[in-house]
Parts: structure tokens; C-alpha cells; sequence
């Protein structure tokens, strides 16, 4: 079943429009990836998003219905400890953040996954019927 739907999915990110909302910082693609969302507001979330949607291509993404289950399978001895450093009121928590994207994407990109797909959490009952989750969030590992 996990194989179906990771086609369903690839087919339904490929044949879609996407918003991003580009990040202030310049190197940030290098560190995190690119970050898409799947709606305008959505997008809206990490600041105004760029004019027109774009189209993008995937064929090996790592996806889940959670941070943690992309994390299990990133780091599968790891990911408690990962999970744990951005959850809390610290101060540095946009930096630990921000550390744990590139962690991920790091991570991601040199086991050969082209990216990282967060679905909301009905997101695998879609893609049994063959529809796209309302809510994905996409990172580009290119």
C-alpha cells in the first residue's frame, strides 16, 4: 500500500501548482532546500508568497504524516533526541529550527530522496482514494 500511494503522491505533487515564499536569507536554499506549499494560504504562514505558483518535478520523495515519522526514517536512531531539541520555549528556537531543517535536508539529499513531503494527518486516506491531501507541505532536495 505505501508504494501505491508514494506514486499517488509523486503524481498528484507533479501535477500541481505550488507557492513559496521566498526566504530572506540568500544561502538558505543551499542549507534547508526550497520550501513550497500546496495553497496561497498556506504559504501565507512564513510570509507573502511569490506571485505565480509554480510547477515543480519530483520521483523520490521522503514523506509522512508527521515530523517525527520523516524523522524515524532520516534517522532512525536519532530522531527522538532531533524531535526533542525544537520542541520547548527556548530562546533559540528559530536557530534549532532552522538547524533541524538542515539536518533533514542534508540528510535526505545525500541518502538519494529529491524531497521531503509533510501531509497533514488524513493525507494517506486521500491518497487510498486517489486524491491530493489539502495539506502538504514540500521541500525541495535538489
Amino acid at each position: 500500500m505505501k508504494t501505491k500511494n508514494k506514486k499517488i503522491l509523486i503524481n498528484k505533487i507533479n501535477n500541481s501548482l505550488w507557492w513559496h515564499v521566498s526566504p530572506m536569507d540568500p544561502n538558505a536554499y543551499k542549507k534547508r532546500g526550497k520550501f513550497l506549499a500546496s495553497t496561497y494560504k498556506q504559504a501565507e504562514f512564513y510570509g507573502r508568497p511569490n506571485d505565480i505558483p509554480e510547477k515543480i518535478k519530483i520521483s523520490n520523495p521522503v514523506y509522512g504524516t508527521s515530523e517525527i515519522n520523516i524523522l524515524k526514517i532520516l534517522f532512525p536512531m536519532d530522531y527522538k533526541k532531533l524531535y526533542s531539541s525544537v520542541l520547548g520555549d527556548h530562546k533559540d528556537w528559530y536557530k534549532r529550527r532552522i538547524g533541524l531543517d538542515s539536518k533533514m535536508y542534508q540528510r535526505a539529499k545525500g541518502i538519494g530522496y529529491d524531497a521531503i513531503v509533510l501531509l497533514g494527518s488524513n493525507g494517506n486516506k486521500y491518497l487510498m482514494k486517489n486524491r491530493k491531501p489539502h495539506s502538504i507541505e514540500l521541500n525541495l532536495c535538489k
